[in-house]
């Protein structure tokens, strides 16, 4: 099993008031996977996909990927494995704002261990994949909402990771761009990763194997996608 979460409870403290994010979440998956997490906002989507990505320390529980344990290692070895392992691709791009198109996606070696083969023509492979190779020499405010986050998905995809865990990634996408990225997406599993992708928008949902629904914090539905079997909502 690629993924395994077990136990995962997350809670803060603002103030003297003790509120649970995650309680005791359970969640498994394996390479040529795509499961979706819906959910109202505020249920503890995003802090699931934190917690399994290694960016975020659980109070309880642990997860493993690829069968390492993230939070029995160091921080520094965490985000070394993060780097090797598992790409991320969030609704806001976070692109670094003075860097082209082809040194943001290049960015994703930063602090990797991995030996990668011709790291640029990677890069370059994956901007013309994602019809990006007229703008390799943009910058992000030289670029649409879409083609960001097409940026943002060839960064994601560039170390070649196992896991792939995407926030919202076509929330603020108009219809083509959001079928471009949800087609890249399952490209990706159908060459053997695993994709976990934290959505409202059910007709994306839709293109998963499996969805999970979250309320409160606590998992809710763990079942095959496909007619009558997606949730009611993947929204409020």
């Amino acid at each position: 099993m690629l993924v395994e979460a077990k136990g995962l409870t997350k809670t803060y403290h603002p103030g003297a008031k003790q509120v649970a994010a995650l309680q005791d979440v359970s969640l498994a998956f394996d390479r040529e996977e795509f499961v979706a997490v819906c959910g109202p906002s505020g249920c503890g989507k995003s802090t699931l996909l934190l917690t399994i990505g290694g960016l975020l320390q659980p109070t309880a529980g642990d997860v493993k990927v690829a069968g390492t344990s993230l939070y029995g290692m160091t921080p520094a070895q965490r985000a070394a494995f993060r780097a090797d392992t598992i790409g991320f691709v969030f609704q806001q791009f976070h692109l670094v704002p003075y860097l082209n198109v082809i040194d943001n996606v290049l960015s994703a070696r930063l602090g990797a261990t991995a030996a990668l083969a011709s790291p640029r023509e990677r890069a370059a492979e994956l901007i013309e994949q994602l019809g990006l190779g007229a703008r390799v020499s943009h910058r992000p405010h030289e670029l649409s909402v879409g083609e960001r986050q097409r940026v943002a998905l060839a960064r994601a995809l560039l170390n070649r990771p196992q896991l792939l865990l995407a926030d919202e990634p076509t929330g603020n996408l108009d219809p083509a761009n959001a079928a471009i990225v949800l087609s890249h997406l399952e490209q990706f599993v159908r060459d053997g990763g695993a994709i976990m992708l934290v959505t409202h928008d059910e007709q994306a949902a839709e293109r998963a194997g499996r969805i999970v629904r979250i309320e409160a914090g606590r998992l809710q539905t763990n079942a095959a996608a496909g007619a009558n079997q997606t949730p009611k909502s993947c929204g409020t």
